[in-house]
């Protein structure tokens, strides 16, 4: 999988498949080798940076533990459970999410392959949400006291630690201001194929692995504003949806919308 798409979106319909998208690739991660990282370890980069391969991790490897497949609809963990790993998502996409004392979910955040879920468990020694698995899913397992023990050796794997959970706070932070059903959703989809891209899958065309449901929970907007957000962004030409298949005609356009949501 290159991450690119090659034809724009009067090219990407033949005669016979006039109104259907061609179907995306499922992002899934390359396991590495002995000497390389998997395509989208949440952690190569930084390693990287600072000079570290695989092998001089081996030790850290030793102590990672592939876990699943997990099924859509399995939790990867649970509300109270004691925290002891976090855990970068190999394939698949989950969802983070509490229910109030009425029963009431709200959806944290979503996270795809190469991001990391469960930081947001180091205070208070707990995971404080629910992980749901939306479609069949695998993990690496970080035992965290491995992970304490690397950062204290490596401090630019500490900092990018902070980095991640720093964006998680962020992230929350906007979703509470003021802003338009069309900024907020605007800003969901440039940030998801931003995303993607950064991990080497396609930016523009990729699937939208949540219900419409679930976008509208965790942008605390109702359902039917999310479809028709949509609606009115298709027939603007900035999008091209199909159920959950989605193209970005104009991320730039969208990226305008929603600026005030996005890093610059």
């Amino acid at each position: 999988m290159n991450g690119t798409i090659t034809k724009d979106a009067s090219q990407m319909r033949s005669s016979d498949q006039i109104g259907r998208l061609p179907q995306p690739p499922s992002p899934i991660a390359d396991d590495g080798d002995e000497n390389h990282f998997c395509r989208t370890c949440a952690f190569a980069s930084v390693c990287l940076a600072v000079g570290y391969g695989k092998s001089d991790l081996s030790a850290l490897h030793c102590l990672v533990e592939h876990v699943g497949p997990f099924r859509a609809g399995e939790y990867v963990f649970h509300n109270g459970d004691p925290f002891r790993a976090i855990f970068a998502v190999r394939a698949g996409t989950v969802k983070t999410s509490m229910v109030d004392r009425d029963g009431r979910e709200q959806v944290l955040g979503f996270y795809l392959p190469g991001e990391v879920i469960g930081l947001n468990a180091i205070y208070p020694d707990h995971f404080p949400c629910d992980a749901i698995v939306l479609e069949n899913g695998h993990f690496c397992r970080f035992s965290f006291p491995a992970m304490s023990a690397l950062a204290a050796r490596i401090p630019a794997v500490q900092q990018h630690l902070f980095r991640m959970l720093s964006k998680e706070l962020g992230a929350a932070s906007l979703l509470a201001g003021d802003h338009s059903a069309d900024e907020r959703m605007a800003a969901f989809l440039v940030d998801l194929g931003e995303r993607y891209a950064t991990r080497g899958f396609s930016g523009t065309h990729f699937q939208l692995s949540m219900s419409r449901g679930d976008i509208a929970n965790y942008l605390r907007l109702a359902a039917e504003t999310v479809s028709r957000v949509l609606s009115r962004f298709r027939s603007l030409g900035l999008i091209e949806i199909e159920g959950r298949e989605l193209v970005l005609n104009n991320p730039a356009e969208l990226r305008r919308i929603g600026q005030s949501l996005l890093p610059n």
